[in-house]
């Protein structure tokens, strides 16, 4: 891979990449941070990739990534002072910035109890530009696997949203 071909990518994928990382960890700022690393990795590698995979590849280490720095920030809400801390506010939110607030909550409380098996595979499918076969290699299963984890993902926020529960 040519650091040229690298650039592209970079200028093609960098948004689809972030929106995907996001929704895994909620954070931009975190979400940027492990899209740069990913292209870092992938730049460091870039001898050995090749460019019929390469899109795949990306998702991948991204997804390592944020699934690494997720575990890592459970980990640390344990120990930090940051879960007791209230956000500081001058005025009070209106009905309708709650109610879209509330809402957010629970898609996003429902999407984080799916399995991550399943959670990877909805990311993938529902905020890249992959199909299934490209979504398949970098979870190392089968496109069929693709497509039955997305209907059961979508199936169980169905049901957790329809009924009020956010435990998927």
């Amino acid at each position: 891979m040519r650091d040229e071909e690298l650039e592209q990518l970079y200028a093609r994928l960098e948004k689809p990449l972030c929106n995907v990382v996001y929704r895994w960890l909620w954070s931009m700022d975190e979400a940027q941070d492990v899209v740069q690393d990913a292209f870092v990795r992938l730049w460091r590698m870039r001898r050995r990739v090749d460019m019929t995979t390469v899109e795949p590849l990306i998702y991948k280490i991204a997804l390592n990534a944020a699934a690494s720095r997720r575990r890592l920030k459970r980990v640390w809400r344990w120990v930090s002072l940051d879960t007791i801390r209230a956000p500081f506010s001058t005025a009070p939110p209106t009905d309708e910035v709650l109610s879209v607030r509330e809402e957010r909550a629970r898609v996003r409380h429902a999407v984080e109890a799916l399995p991550e098996d399943l959670r990877r595979v909805i990311m993938l499918c529902e905020y890249s530009s992959l199909n299934y076969d490209e979504i398949a290699t970098p979870l190392s299963i089968p496109a069929g696997t693709v497509g039955s984890r997305r209907h059961r993902a979508l199936r169980r926020l169905r049901q957790a949203l329809s009924e009020g529960k956010t435990d998927a």
